[in-house]
């Protein structure tokens, strides 16, 4: 083909728009990838809405890509990769390499991290170049839809629960169980944590134990910190969902030197006093994504344990109905967009 589609923003905030473009070319250490399906991620909207400084428009968001290698640049080769090979490239879409924190290798918080969708087209599209240290292999059991959100939502969940101080049959709390925990819920009970789930009313319990939790909190049937308590306490939370009042109301659940880790994003602080910290040695961080390592491993364990997202697919041409669904909430649980 000579040409391609993509679903971009002309402009911040505008609707998208299905554009025919030129078919890239990779240069050297960079794929294409014809894309299969691309996951829609809240972090998307900050890119549309010009969130972070430079954001370039037109703008192809997309940070939750799967498909297949169709042709390779200089290098890639040497790098392992071949043609038609399946892969993800998630919200890490590559290192610079020579910071300070890709010389430790810590690439994830590389100082210039380049993030499909901002730092270069994204994949609501029907073709994407990204470079091969973006790049991690979908096993075979998961379908392109199952592998997208694994490459952002997933890494996340996964890397902040094995990144974190639980160890099996330790309590773990999962706040939210929308596209970040009901993964989150999954992955922490395939892990052997005794799992706990936290969302908005009674009607979620038997959706939380479907997903593997043990207990389910109603946050809005009384205090979640005293409930968190009844059960011996947290060792860890894994706070998914973005409402700053809701993970604050967490922190007094948490066991002596429990740990909250938050990779629910919103820019409202926190209101938790410092007493709350230090009279039980507490720990709050917050948990950024992963390599594509980290992806890999995800989709690997994710394969073995059954884990898969909860997923609405859409074609390209309605990426303005499934982006509108996505930001209203009535997305049940991951919006997918596929070129079909």
């Amino acid at each position: 083909m000579n040409t391609y589609r993509v679903a971009q923003v002309p402009a911040a905030n505008g609707l998208f728009e299905i554009v025919e473009r030129e078919v890239p070319r990779p240069g050297p250490r960079h794929v294409r990838i014809a894309v299969e399906a691309c996951g829609v991620c809240h972090s998307d909207a900050m890119f549309v809405a010009a969130g972070l400084p430079g954001t370039p428009f037109p703008l192809v968001p997309g940070h939750e890509i799967a498909g297949r290698v169709d042709e390779l640049g200089n290098g890639a080769d040497e790098m392992g990769w071949q043609v038609g090979d399946r892969v993800t490239v998630g919200w890490f879409g590559g290192s610079c390499g020579h910071c300070v924190p890709c010389r430790r290798g810590d690439f994830i918080v590389c100082d210039t991290l380049k993030i499909p969708g901002y730092s270069y087209d994204g994949g609501f599209a029907e073709a994407v170049v990204a470079p091969v240290d973006a790049l991690a292999r979908i096993p075979d059991e998961l379908t392109a839809a199952d592998a997208g959100p694994m490459a952002c939502a997933g890494v996340t969940t996964y890397n902040g629960l094995r990144r974190s101080g639980a160890r099996p049959d330790d309590v773990v709390a999962i706040q939210g169980i929308g596209g970040l925990g009901h993964l989150a819920v999954q992955f922490a009970a395939a892990m052997g944590y005794e799992t706990v789930a936290i969302a908005r009313g009674a009607d979620k319990a038997d959706f939380a134990r479907q997903l593997g939790a043990h207990h389910y909190v109603d946050s809005t049937a009384g205090p979640v910190a005293q409930a968190l308590q009844a059960l011996g306490g947290a060792k860890v939370v894994l706070a998914t969902a973005g409402n700053s009042e809701a993970i604050a109301q967490t922190v007094d659940g948490l066991t002596p030197r429990g740990e909250l880790v938050v990779i629910g994003a919103t820019a409202d602080p926190m209101p938790i006093s410092p007493l709350q910290l230090i009279l039980k040695g507490r720990l709050v961080r917050g948990h950024p994504s992963g390599t594509a390592q980290d992806v890999q491993d995800t989709m690997t364990f994710a394969a073995r344990h059954g884990i898969r997202p909860m997923t609405e697919i859409l074609p390209l041409s309605e990426a303005n109905t499934a982006f509108g669904k996505m930001m209203d909430g009535s997305a049940r649980f991951r919006m997918v967009l596929t070129p079909a």
